[in-house]
C-alpha cells in the first residue's frame, strides 16, 4: 500500500464520528454531521433548572440563540470553503471572524449545557476528588473560588464568558474571562464556564445579574467539570 493511501486511510479513521464524552466535547469544538455543526440535545427539560434558571430562558437560549450560532457557523464555513476553492484570500480573511464568533458560540454553549444539571441529578453538589483538591489548593476553598469567579463575571464589560481553566502545561487552575464568544483554546482548556451574555439571564433577572451569578451555582454540574479536569 502506498504512503498516500496509508495517510488517507488514517485520516478517514481520525475523522470517523464517534460517541463523544463530555471530556471529548471540550476538545472537539464542533459537533458535526456530514461536515456541518448540529444543535446538541439537552440532557434535561427546559424547566428542570428552575428556580435558578427559568424554563423560558433555557428554551430561548438553547433553541434560538444557540441554534443561530449553529446555522451561522455552517453558513460561514460554506463561504470559507468557496473562498478557498476560488483562491480568494480577501474573502477568506473577511470570513474568519464569523467562523470564530459563531463557532465559538456553538462550542461555548455546548460546554455550558453540560455544565448544568437539575438538583435531582446532582446539580450544585460540590466537586470531590482531584478537582476539589485542586480548587482548595489554588483558591483556598470552593466558596473562595466562587467568590473570585463571580467577581470575574461581574467585571466583564459588555458580553462574554468566565471560565475555570486548567493550564495544559502546569495543570494549575485559573479563572479567565473571554470577550463575546471567544473560545478557550491554546495554553488552557475549559473545566467550567458560565455565560455572562444578557440573553442568559435578563428575561428572569433583568438588571440583577449578580443574582444570576449567585444562583447558577445551585445547578452547576461538577461531575461534568471533573471529567474535563486532567
Amino acid at each position: 500500500m502506498s504512503t498516500t493511501l496509508v495517510k488517507n486511510s488514517a485520516l478517514r479513521s481520525a475523522l470517523r464520528p464517534t460517541a463523544p464524552t463530555a471530556a471529548k466535547r471540550a476538545a472537539l469544538t464542533l459537533t458535526a454531521t456530514r461536515g456541518k455543526a448540529t444543535l446538541p440535545d439537552l440532557p434535561y427539560d427546559y424547566g428542570a433548572l428552575e428556580p435558578a434558571i427559568s424554563g423560558k430562558i433555557m428554551e430561548l437560549h438553547h433553541s434560538k440563540h444557540h441554534n443561530t450560532y449553529v446555522t451561522s457557523y455552517n453558513a460561514a464555513s460554506e463561504k470559507m470553503a468557496e473562498a478557498v476553492q476560488k483562491g480568494d484570500i480577501t474573502a477568506q480573511i473577511a470570513t474568519q471572524p464569523l467562523i470564530n464568533f459563531h463557532g465559538g458560540g456553538h462550542t461555548n454553549h455546548t460546554l455550558f449545557w453540560e455544565n448544568l444539571a437539575p438538583k435531582s441529578s446532582g446539580g450544585g453538589e460540590p466537586p470531590s476528588g482531584p478537582l476539589g483538591q485542586s480548587i482548595d489548593k489554588h483558591f483556598g476553598s470552593l466558596d473562595a473560588m466562587k467568590e473570585n469567579f463571580n467577581a470575574a463575571l461581574a467585571g466583564i464589560q459588555g458580553s462574554g464568558w468566565a471560565w475555570l481553566v486548567q493550564d495544559n502545561q502546569t495543570g494549575a487552575l485559573q479563572i479567565k474571562t473571554y470577550a463575546n464568544q471567544d473560545p478557550v483554546v491554546g495554553q488552557f482548556h475549559p473545566v467550567l464556564g458560565i455565560d455572562a451574555w444578557e440573553h442568559a439571564y435578563y428575561l428572569q433577572y433583568e438588571n440583577r445579574k449578580a443574582e444570576y451569578f449567585k444562583n447558577i451555582w445551585d445547578v452547576i454540574n461538577w461531575k461534568a467539570a471533573d471529567k474535563r479536569f486532567k
